[in-house]
């Protein structure tokens, strides 16, 4: 049986969303990201439907004396790394006076699809809804290049999971209460069906929050529902983030150390649940992307010895 896919009514309404990565409406159908989709005796109509592929729709800018990659990300409300990422002339951390570079609407990365790779893959892998992916794609039969919104905040590395016995501390002072698990689980707001791609670690305000292992900061800043974010690579292909905070106390690229303090619990952003907690996520570089996991694995041994 040929997959079906049908649009929603709203695009703007899914678009607002899709800087949600750890809340993710259900998607029960696997569309093929490189098959021929059936639209049915519709599919004329559904497919001009939907807007042009974003990467066709990006913003052409010459960069001007004085501009930096910072600046230029800042203007456009975007991370420098998205910038890089797609314009390698930027590869090397400077901005080339003269020189002109694409700008997407959002932060987010291009990549060439998997073969074989369904929609419902890149959603599982990346965090990003498969109608969304579909229709800010252009709702394309046979894409081969892709633009996925909102992930990769750091350097890609190696994976060693092999080796990986857990994270070596605890991201608070004292092991506390989950208030919203990992996984899909009914949102406390509108009881849709979601996934949560973090856990919502309960404590008082201005409760500090600590680097669950030493690693490189490599954003720090407000991103969207996460509020003010803090993201940490660490060895292993490990990446921990940590949204909500009321205020940072590192900067971008300054190493850490187990326990060292990066800022303070807040509400910034949009919580998915009301009492004061950090959101925080383990994810791990694998060919797709930064794949969220369950936090909760990670932080086992801590939970069940009391230790932080």
């Amino acid at each position: 049986m040929r997959n079906r896919f049908f649009l929603t009514q709203n695009s703007n309404r899914l678009l607002s969303r899709i800087f949600a990565p750890f809340i993710l409406a259900v998607s029960t159908q696997a569309i093929p990201a490189v098959a021929q989709l059936d639209f049915g005796t519709g599919g004329n109509t559904q497919e001009s439907a939907c807007p042009p592929p974003i990467l066709s729709r990006m913003k052409r800018h010459w960069i001007a004396d004085g501009e930096t990659i910072e600046s230029i990300a800042r203007d456009n409300n975007i991370l420098p790394e998205t910038l890089i990422r797609l314009n390698p002339i930027l590869a090397s951390g400077t901005a080339p006076v003269g020189k002109d570079i694409l700008i997407p609407p959002f932060n987010g990365i291009k990549i060439e699809i998997p073969q074989g790779a369904t929609w419902a893959d890149l959603e599982a892998a990346y965090g990003v809804r498969a109608d969304v992916l579909f229709e800010i794609n252009g709702c394309q039969n046979k894409p081969t290049v892709v633009f996925l919104p909102g992930v990769n905040w750091g350097p890609r590395g190696r994976s060693n999971v092999d080796s990986y016995s857990g994270l070596s501390g605890y991201p608070l002072p004292a092991i506390a209460n989950i208030g919203l698990a990992y996984g899909w689980q009914n949102n406390p707001t509108n009881q849709r069906r979601k996934f949560h791609s973090g856990i919502d670690l309960l404590a008082p305000l201005e409760t500090p929050i600590l680097s669950a292992e030493a690693g490189l900061v490599v954003f720090v800043g407000q991103q969207g529902n996460y509020g003010n974010l803090v993201v940490v690579n660490h060895g292993g292909g490990r990446q921990t983030r940590y949204a909500h905070l009321s205020s940072v106390q590192v900067i971008m690229g300054q190493q850490v150390q187990t326990g060292d303090i990066l800022g303070k619990l807040g509400k910034t952003g949009s919580p998915d649940i009301d009492p004061p907690h950090l959101h925080f996520e383990v994810r791990q570089n694998l060919p797709l992307g930064w794949v969220a996991q369950d936090p909760e694995i990670h932080l086992t041994s801590k939970v069940k010895t009391g230790q932080r």
